[in-house]
């Protein structure tokens, strides 16, 4: 992959690297869309990253079919799939890891020990190899974007992270690869969490400014689905991440949420 990728760069190409652990969907070739539209080339990764998994069973869970991604993949305009192995990417005696203080400890890094280490050293091994110009991810895993642009920033990699809207169901439903995870009940109940976000929404636009107030509004709404098992809801500065208690300018809202055994994330900007 680095052969590669050098390769191009020397012939003065742009290189679009849409990072996935497969299972792909209409969000993730939304990224691939956009990446063909921006770059000569437009490379793929699909690795399921166990070292981002706080659950064993949640890895073992995650769906993967690579023939169906590969077919998806090729038609939205991927140039080359970059699948390395878990031996690959973690041989024996593997030691090095990437860990980031502040923003990854909060909210999705309290809730889940370790998964932050594992997306930043993922990340940076990932764009070790493929050397993009541009890197493209979705707003629903907002703090991981967050993340990912702290990481490029702080170890000067020197490339653009493109962060694109989340793509949603028609009840607005966040496409996640665990969606087909859901019983028909679950992903029922599941469109608690944008409705949820939206009342927080238009209550801000009305003029609401008591963060605490927003935020126990959506948790309030989210509980009562009787699956529905809140992990965390926040009401945060959109750039560091902070707890506000007061929305001046604007703030991200964060839920993540249990239905059954599939976890699920979501957020919306709220913005006065």
């Amino acid at each position: 992959m680095q052969r590669v990728a050098e390769e191009a760069r020397r012939a003065g190409k742009s290189i679009g690297c849409v990072p996935t652990m497969g299972a792909l969907h209409e969000g993730h070739l939304s990224l691939i869309r956009r990446s063909r539209a921006e770059n000569d080339l437009v490379v793929m990764t699909l690795f399921v990253n166990p070292i981002q998994f706080d659950r064993k069973d949640d890895l073992a869970r995650y769906p993967r079919d690579l023939d169906r991604d590969a077919r998806l993949a090729g038609e939205a305009g991927v140039d080359i799939i970059y699948s390395p192995g878990v031996g690959e990417m973690y041989p024996d005696g593997y030691a090095t890891y990437v860990t980031m203080e502040g923003l990854a400890d909060r909210w999705e890094g309290a809730t889940r020990p370790g998964h932050f280490r594992g997306v930043a050293t993922v990340c940076t091994k990932l764009f070790t190899a493929c050397r993009p110009h541009r890197a493209y991810f979705g707003q629903k895993d907002y703090q991981q974007s967050l993340v990912v642009r702290r990481l490029v920033a702080d170890l000067n990699l020197g490339f653009e992270i493109v962060v694109l809207p989340t793509v949603r169901e028609a009840d607005g439903l966040a496409l996640s690869s665990r969606n087909v995870l859901l019983s028909a009940e679950e992903r029922r109940q599941a469109s608690v969490l944008f409705r949820s976000l939206s009342v927080a929404q238009a209550a801000v636009k009305r003029g609401e400014r008591d963060a605490e107030k927003v935020r126990a509004g959506i948790e309030a709404q989210i509980r009562s689905a009787p699956l529905a098992v809140v992990d965390y809801v926040a009401v945060c500065d959109p750039d560091t991440l902070d707890a506000l208690t007061r929305i001046a300018v604007r703030a991200v809202a964060l839920v993540a949420a249990r239905f059954g055994a599939t976890r699920l994330i979501d957020n919306v900007l709220l913005e006065p």
